[in-house]
C-alpha cells in the first residue's frame, strides 16, 4: 500500500512540473523590406516580377513554450510588370496596400537563436495605384509592336474592380534575441490572394487576376513583458 501511495505521489510530482504554465510575454516592434510580386491573369499576360517595399507594425502574444500569434498593420506594394522581349517598352501597374495578417506563430530553439513558421488569413485595403509607361498604352492596339504581337493588352487599361483584398500568407525566418528585451528577426513571406482586382464575369477578358507575392523583410521586437 505504501509502494503504491509513493508511486502516485511520484506520478502527480512528475505530472505537475511537466504541466507547468509558461509565462507569456507581449511585444510589439516594426519591420521593413523588400516585395517581389506578379498578379496571376487567366488568360496568361507575359509578365515579370514587380519590385515594391513594405514597412509596418508588429504584434505578437505567446503564451505557449512554442506557440503564439502575431498581428501586424503593415503598407505594402503589389502588382505586376509587362514584359516585352527584344523591344525598348516598359509598363508597370502598382497597387499599394494596407495589410492586416493575424498568424499562427510557431517557434523553436534557444533563448538565443530561434526559428519559426508563420501562417494565417490576411485582409488588405488598397489605398493607392498608379501606372508607369513609357508609350500610350491607351492605343496600344493601334502600334505595330503589339498588332504583331499575339499578346492581350486589355489589362493595360482596365480600371481596378475590388479594392479589398483577402488570401492566405505563410512565412519562414530567424529570431535573434539581442537580450530579454530585444531581437531582430529576419522572415520570407509568400501571399496569395483569392480575390481578382479586375471584373472577372463571363463576359471580361481574364477569368481571374490575383495578386501573388514574395517579401523579405528585416524586423525589431520589444518585450514588454
Amino acid at each position: 500500500m505504501r509502494r503504491l501511495a509513493l508511486i502516485l505521489m511520484m506520478t502527480v510530482m512528475l505530472s505537475t512540473v511537466a504541466q507547468t504554465h509558461y509565462e507569456g510575454s507581449f511585444a510589439v516592434g516594426g519591420k521593413g523590406g523588400v516585395t517581389l510580386s506578379r498578379v496571376n491573369f487567366n488568360p496568361t499576360v507575359q509578365q515579370s516580377m514587380l519590385p515594391g517595399m513594405t514597412a509596418g507594425a508588429m504584434f505578437r502574444y505567446i503564451e505557449e513554450k512554442n506557440f503564439g500569434l502575431i498581428a501586424e498593420l503593415n503598407i505594402a506594394q503589389r502588382g505586376w510588370k509587362e514584359a516585352y522581349d527584344d523591344a525598348d517598352y516598359s509598363y508597370s501597374h502598382r497597387f499599394t496596400y494596407l495589410e492586416v495578417p493575424i498568424m499562427t506563430h510557431i517557434f523553436f530553439g534557444n533563448r538565443h537563436v530561434k526559428g519559426f513558421f508563420n501562417l494565417g488569413p490576411e485582409l488588405n485595403v488598397m489605398i493607392a495605384d498608379g501606372i508607369s509607361s513609357n508609350f500610350d498604352y491607351h492605343n496600344a492596339g493601334s502600334m505595330d509592336y503589339f498588332i504583331e504581337d499575339t499578346r492581350h493588352i486589355e489589362q493595360m487599361s482596365m480600371k481596378v474592380k475590388n479594392r479589398l483584398d483577402y488570401g492566405i500568407c505563410a512565412g519562414a525566418g530567424m529570431e535573434v534575441n539581442l537580450n530579454t528585451k530585444h531581437s531582430l528577426l529576419l522572415e520570407g513571406r509568400f501571399y496569395y490572394g483569392l480575390t481578382d482586382v479586375f471584373s472577372s464575369h463571363k463576359t471580361d477578358v481574364f477569368s481571374s487576376s490575383n495578386s501573388m507575392t514574395i517579401s523579405v523583410t528585416l524586423g525589431y521586437f520589444y518585450r514588454l513583458k
